[in-house]
């Protein structure tokens, strides 16, 4: 882990002494497993409720990149054998990545639908795109990010446009909390057998083009038992897991355990936060015996707990050990991506079920200025095959924003719609049957 870290902060000193880094083992694998028809984009928007001055975000925006020189990178261009992709760090930015698209109805729609079909390109820095969407007869604008998994994650970004933010408004944040302690956990027993497969999201009608689509919600937090030991996210882990297992049902889909991906993010989200893939991941499961229709929410909840506290205290390497010896710079780099590219698919049965990215409270003001404070904050994890379905949340000004996004290839737009009322209605479960 420390050593994957090293490669991932944006310290000034790494940027004097070398202009290239190589690329730590979650860009490979993001970059071996690139599929055009199911672009790797992260879609974050910040609503504010007043109007942004052009001239002054464009100034904001690009100090807030040289204040964080870790984001201004491109793939470099490697030889025919190479043995590592490399990050190539740039003075500043390649061409204009800061638009503002007419101010025209459905411009918020269309914007979503281009971050995530059309992702920036990897090898011209920054690999990521801010646009400034305006509707007629609306009163404020959406700061839209869309960035290129590849390189960074939202947490990443999100820091990017704090600082944005700051010098923007000309108002420094305060102390940003740190990052919650995990207390040290007994180590689980390791299993020397194969798990069995996890059960995939069962397909509806899917769309006839390829891609992702995206649906939003503003929601109530759940409310929590008095001293509970469970927490927000362990509501919207079993919320998740009673939502897949319920769509399954539907679907006639076989019994088997849901397994849902947990990113786990242990860096310092202040102004020194290093910039690029920084989380890990980590892997929640629930048998069919956790999931049946007469659950009760309330055990179920405090077993989460038990489970998440477990996983947050034990550090282990972004992906594991395995796919670190995927990335081992023995072969040609051509060789690992076919490698990788074969086990993926040969794995594709062991995949997690889904993904759960919760941002919790969003740490930072947003404070924009006369454009006012972020009201909302939607951000979307991508969701290719197998996969094909993931959650993402954040919570700004005591609500909560969720983003549900899924592959065109295993869901349509009435599955979406049936997917987040099925989400909405179980989250709210675990309020009402927990206490």
């Amino acid at each position: 882990m420390a050593t994957v870290h090293k490669t991932q902060t944006d310290r000034p000193s790494a940027t004097r002494t070398s202009r290239r880094v190589p690329f730590p083992v979650v860009d490979e694998i993001a970059r071996h497993c690139a599929d055009p028809n199911e672009p790797n984009t992260i879609h974050m928007e910040i609503h504010l409720p007043g109007k942004i001055r052009p001239d002054a975000l464009r100034t904001a925006f690009g100090q807030a990149l040289s204040k964080h020189p870790r984001v201004l990178m491109r793939e470099r261009r490697h030889r025919p054998f190479a043995r590592r992709y490399e990050w190539e760090l740039t003075e500043s930015p390649h061409g204009d990545v800061l638009r503002f698209p007419p101010c025209e109805p459905g411009a918020l729609a269309h914007a979503r639908r281009r971050a995530l079909d059309d992702a920036p390109a990897l090898n011209s820095a920054p690999p990521l795109r801010l646009e400034v969407i305006e509707e007629p007869g609306t009163g404020g604008c959406v700061l839209l990010f869309t960035v290129h998994h590849t390189a960074l994650d939202g947490p990443a970004c999100l820091r990017i446009a704090a600082t944005t933010a700051e010098l923007y408004s000309g108002h420094p944040a305060s102390a940003i909390p740190a990052s919650p302690l995990r207390l040290p956990s007994r180590p689980a027993k390791r299993s020397t057998s194969l798990p069995r497969p996890a059960a995939r999201v069962a397909a509806g009608r899917p769309g006839a083009t390829p891609g992702n689509a995206l649906l939003t919600a503003e929601l109530a937090i759940p409310p929590r038992e008095p001293h509970a030991r469970y927490t927000v996210n362990d509501q919207l882990l079993v919320a998740t897991a009673l939502t897949i297992a319920s769509w399954n049902r539907r679907q006639g889909a076989p019994d088997r355990p849901l397994r849902i991906t947990m990113p786990i993010d242990d860096r310092d989200r202040g102004p020194a936060m290093p910039i690029g893939n920084g989380t890990r991941l980590a892997e929640i499961t629930f048998t069919p015996a956790d999931v049946q229709t007469t659950t009760d929410i309330g055990s179920l909840l405090h077993d989460t707990a038990r489970h998440t506290r477990a996983l947050k205290a034990r550090g282990h390497a972004p992906l594991g050990r395995g796919v670190a010896l995927l990335t081992a710079p023995i072969l040609p780099v051509s060789a690992r991506a076919a490698l990788t590219r074969g086990v993926r698919r040969i794995m594709a049965p062991w995949t997690s079920t889904t993904l759960l990215s919760n941002f919790g409270r969003i740490p930072y003001p947003l404070d924009f200025g006369d454009a006012g404070h972020a009201d909302a904050v939607w951000i979307s994890a991508p969701a290719a095959m197998p996969r094909g379905l993931t959650f993402t949340t954040a919570s700004t000004g005591g609500r909560l924003h969720v983003a549900l996004r899924w592959s065109r290839t295993l869901l349509g737009d009435e599955d979406g719609a049936h997917l987040l009322e099925t989400f909405t209605r179980q989250l709210a479960a675990t309020e009402t049957e927990a206490r």
